[in-house]
């Protein structure tokens, strides 16, 4: 098959049409989807129940991810981690930043304090949290950077707003629909929290040119999803969810499927 191209728009404006494909044109690659599998090294996340590291449910369900997204030929892909080893919060978004990514996606399964708690939810950047649970669990993951001893460098509430208040506005909007996209992918097969489309001030997510999203794929903390997030048939259940979410992403924006 060839390249599927939008539909030329009827009229007499023929300046507006897009140029044809000519042979030996060089076309732009395909965009980079970054995903970043929280915390590990010294750094184990979440640990569950019954003992598992949401580390290791991190970057299993990141390289599970990777190989649908690489399967369909849509996209590039890389991982801020792909062995277990700690990676600053900061060095995460300026790698993504590096490499031109298009979309970025921190993968988590974090705790709570009340155990009945479970189901997947998603979230965006914002000055203020959206609720008390996600204020929470925003300082638990900002403070991953202890691990990573002096020399990490800590970011202050008034920088985070600060930064917070930089981000484009087209960016915001992009990871909102992004967070749309998920929660719709999510919603038929996955347990979702109530509410599950929130927001609060991630350092991971703070980049002012790149639309990111973080997704908890559940709770280490609930035995139920700590139990299915063990079973690589629920990852791949969860990943193919936000696979599909991705695609529905990247046809929003306009991408040009390739098809070999």
């Amino acid at each position: 098959m060839g390249a599927v191209v939008p539909a030329l728009a009827h009229g007499h404006h023929t300046r507006h049409r897009p140029s044809p494909h000519l042979p030996g044109q060089v076309l732009p690659p395909p965009p980079l989807v970054m995903l970043d599998p929280g915390h590990g090294g010294k750094d184990p996340g979440a640990i569950g129940i019954t003992g598992t590291y949401e580390k290791h449910i991190a970057i299993a369900a990141a390289v599970e991810l990777r190989q649908q997204l690489l399967a369909g030929g849509r996209y590039r892909v890389c991982l801020s981690r792909d062995d277990d080893i700690f990676i600053p919060l900061e060095d995460r978004v300026a790698t993504a930043q590096d490499k031109g990514a298009a979309l970025f996606v921190s993968m988590h399964a974090d705790a709570l304090h009340d155990t009945a708690v479970r189901g997947a939810s998603v979230y965006t950047l914002s000055e203020t949290a959206s609720d008390a649970q996600t204020a929470s669990l925003a300082r638990s993951e900002n403070s991953a950077d202890r691990y990573g001893g002096p020399h990490v460098h800590s970011v202050s509430p008034a920088v985070q707003r600060i930064l917070a208040s930089l981000v484009r506005q087209e960016t915001r909007a992009g990871s909102a629909r992004m967070a749309r996209n998920v929660v719709d992918a999510f919603r038929p097969r996955v347990r979702l929290l109530d509410n599950p489309d929130r927001h609060a001030a991630f350092v991971v997510l703070k980049s002012a040119d790149i639309p990111s999203v973080l997704v908890e794929m559940g709770f280490m903390s609930n035995r139920r999803d700590e139990a299915a997030l063990r079973q690589a048939g629920h990852r791949a259940m969860v990943t193919g969810a936000m696979a599909r979410a991705i695609d529905s992403y990247f046809d929003s924006t306009g991408f040009t499927r390739l098809a070999g």
